[in-house]
């Protein structure tokens, strides 16, 4: 099974990976640390507005789907069932879904995203409220079906998952998606 992960900043995608992989046998892919690795590469800060930028270099570049297609050929290296995360524009989710796999948004209220983004204490998240909203305020309105636009995203999911409770409610509603989608 291949479990392409869209969403929101701060909704919830890494207890999701973590549930799959810790409880169901998935591997992970990250997007995140694909882009990470480039932007090392090439020697610049890692924050969420370089994320952004090396992304679309990369899709532009290389295609709309790269990040999904090279994260993919490392999962068929390794077999078994897959999570990919975090899906941030439209191509990309259609890209897990042309792969036969099957794409779960999660997202959640902005006050809760927020306080979780400062929870995690990410280097990329260490941003104000305001500026925080303005970021995924950019990321949100792309016409382009190849640059970032994580609503974009999360409105071609298969399924969204509403996090804004507990990781017990979470994992609950993650164990409906599993059950909906593996027959």
């Amino acid at each position: 099974m291949i479990i392409g992960i869209a969403g929101s900043f701060g909704a919830g995608k890494g207890a999701v990976v973590d549930f799959l992989t810790k409880t169901k046998n998935f591997q992970h892919f990250s997007a995140s640390g694909f882009i990470t690795e480039e932007i090392e590469r090439r020697r610049i800060d890692v924050n969420r507005d370089n994320m952004i930028v090396v992304a679309n270099k990369l899709r532009n570049s290389f295609g709309p789907s790269h990040i999904i297609d090279s994260l993919y050929n490392r999962a068929k290296e390794k077999g078994g069932d897959v999570v990919i995360e975090s899906l941030r524009a439209v191509a990309e989710v259609r890209r897990i879904k042309e792969l036969g796999g099957v794409v779960l948004g999660i997202d959640a209220e902005p006050e809760i995203r927020f306080q979780r983004a400062m929870l995690r204490k990410s280097v990329k998240d260490n941003v104000s409220y305001e500026k925080w909203l303005a970021q995924e305020k950019m990321e949100s309105n792309q016409d382009d079906l190849s640059k970032q636009n994580i609503f974009g995203a999360l409105e071609e999911s298969d399924h969204i998952i509403t996090n804004n409770g507990t990781i017990k409610e979470l994992h609950t509603k993650i164990n409906e998606f599993l059950k909906q989608n593996s027959q």
